[in-house]
């Protein structure tokens, strides 16, 4: 009997938050397997244990970037870690946009502005600020340029924090077509969604915000699925991928750009796509050997 961990969060005394964690140990228990959701951060857990571990809802990670990188890669020394600490520590900073761009990728143009360099913010366009190590739309805002000061006062508390900033211009296709989540499993398509947008005129970059709004069913172009494609090979480690989400958007063009590339704890949304249940199953299944 395979024993598989699903990394997950603590979240203390309120609920998990992860719909799929639930549905996926079902699975993985009626296929044969013995699969615990385990607490990444959880120091008393011998990881060596396992024959496959899974990060699944690490939601946390992103203010603790450095601790869970490392625990990632104690955790590949001890056992196959999916995906794997190489591929964590890319992914965990969103510079892996200007990777990306140089490999030929089209992506959402993005500026970066670490702690000490002067911020050149746009003036003839809206424009988005956000971290590099960031999920759930966290410290993330859309700004006019007659909000200037207000950017520059989250850029001031986010450099205070030693957080790296992002800027990117504000994507109009988003209001349009949305954003488009392309899921992929075992090297192979999941399923694909779509979103409204996220971030709203107004809304400060520290207030919570629904991470996921009108989520629904999406069949992918081929546009879409040809950039995704591209994304993902010239991801370093490729090969060795279990899963992977691609965030598309519409650039000015009307073409397909990438938002963002989630290799780490992507929402598999499977309570949308119940049958995608069994496919994602049988690739954890495989990897671990089983």
């Amino acid at each position: 009997m395979r024993r598989i961990a699903l990394a997950t969060y603590d979240p203390g005394t309120e609920q998990n938050q992860d719909r799929d964690l639930p549905v996926l140990l079902g699975a993985l228990t009626d296929a044969g397997a013995e699969a615990v959701a385990v607490h990444w951060d959880d120091p008393a857990v011998d990881w060596g244990g396992f024959d496959l571990v899974v990060i699944r809802s690490t939601w946390d990670y992103s203010w603790r970037a450095e601790e869970f990188v490392a625990w990632a890669e104690r955790a590949g020394k001890a056992t196959r870690l999916a995906n794997p600490a190489a591929v964590v520590r890319w992914n965990t900073d969103k510079r892996y946009l200007g990777d990306l761009a140089a490999a030929g990728v089209p992506v959402v143009p993005t500026r970066y502005v670490a702690r000490g360099e002067k911020a050149e913010l746009p003036d003839d366009h809206e424009f988005v600020v956000k971290p590099t190590s960031g999920a759930g739309a966290r410290y993330a805002a859309r700004y006019t340029p007659g909000e200037r000061e207000a950017a520059l006062r989250q850029l001031a508390r986010m450099h205070a924090e030693g957080l790296t900033a992002m800027v990117q211009p504000y994507v109009r296709g988003i209001d349009v077509g949305g954003e488009r989540a392309l899921q992929f499993f075992g090297g192979r398509l999941l399923h694909a969604s779509r979103k409204r947008a996220v971030l709203s005129p107004g809304t400060a970059y520290d207030a919570a915000k629904v991470a996921h709004p009108d989520l629904a069913p999406w069949t992918p172009t081929p546009a879409e699925l040809a950039v995704a494609g591209r994304a993902l090979a010239a991801v370093p480690d490729a090969p060795e991928l279990l899963y992977a989400r691609v965030d598309l958007v519409d650039g000015e063009d009307g073409t397909p750009h990438v938002m963002e590339l989630e290799l780490i704890e992507p929402n598999l949304f499977l309570f949308l796509h119940p049958a995608s249940t069994a496919t994602a199953t049988s690739a954890i299944l495989k990897a671990a050997g089983a």
